[in-house]
């Protein structure tokens, strides 16, 4: 069992507490997230549930132009093909109109979805810890508490070893481009170094969103991948677009770090899609 220390992101019951709220998010922020809000009623009406913001805004530590818009909408039906081009274009417009922002991005799924089994310790521990209600009825209500165990850290993010042929696929498409390879680098090393804390996190005995603490955490349980593990959260913050940074994340650390989570957690459910 895990030993929970208190103040890691952990209420007095040691289950992960929720990480944001809309009063944390900046002053600079706020007429963003309000756009955000109006538009997205405007865009799915009827359709949308509820909406979520995520990442460093709520958590109220956003940087003025070097932070990201992060959404999440669930809709009462299956998102369509034409759902992601309205979410996409949404985005759009709002990381053009808004330079407080680096980028926006929309996740779309929906409520029986984000509230099934399969996903009660993927999506829905999503929803319920790293999410704050911004429109509709919140999930987190019909959601248990979760603790940070070995069966959390399997179902979020023990699927890397499926992912990487994905990612060979994307540094391919992005050819010699800098400025392409660029938000690859920033996606790739926040997820690494995610996936790096999920698998220690059962004997850290705690959550945190943090980069640097997530890797000074798996560092603390592997010190041979400590530096490496730094050097890609630094890269997360601030990203090149070195393809040799690319090539040593899905040819050295994401293959190892596959394994490692395979042999230790087990490999995440398998889903449909």
């Amino acid at each position: 069992m895990a030993e929970t220390v208190p103040g890691r992101g952990l209420d007095a019951q040691g289950y992960i507490a929720p990480e944001g709220s809309l009063g944390r998010v900046p002053h600079a922020f706020r007429s963003v997230v309000a756009a955000a809000r109006d538009r997205l009623l405007d865009v799915f009406g009827a359709r949308l549930h509820s909406a979520y913001l995520y990442g460093s805004i709520p958590r109220g530590t956003a940087r003025v132009g070097r932070s990201d818009l992060d959404l999440l909408v669930a809709l009462r039906e299956e998102p369509t093909e034409a759902d992601r081009v309205d979410a996409r274009v949404l985005d759009e417009a709002l990381d053009k109109e808004f330079a407080q922002i680096d980028g926006a991005g929309t996740l779309l799924s929906s409520r029986g979805r984000l509230l099934s089994d399969l996903e009660r310790y993927d999506g829905g521990w999503f929803v319920a810890c790293l999410c704050t209600p911004l429109l509709g009825e919140d999930l987190a209500e019909f959601l248990p508490r979760y603790r940070p165990d070995s069966l959390l850290a399997r179902e979020t993010n023990g699927d890397l070893g499926l992912l990487l042929p994905r990612w060979r696929a994307r540094i391919a498409d992005a050819g010699e481009s800098d400025e392409a390879r660029r938000p690859l680098v920033r996606f790739m090393s926040r997820r690494l170094v995610r996936t790096g804390f999920t698998l220690v996190m059962p004997r850290w005995g705690g959550w945190t969103s943090d980069l640097g603490e997530m890797a000074e955490a798996f560092g603390s349980y592997y010190p041979a991948r400590a530096e490496q593990m730094k050097a890609t959260a630094e890269l997360g913050f601030e990203p090149t677009g070195d393809e040799g940074v690319l090539r040593s994340y899905v040819d050295d650390l994401g293959p190892w770090l596959a394994q490692e989570y395979a042999r230790v957690h087990g490999v995440k459910a398998p889903r449909p899609d």
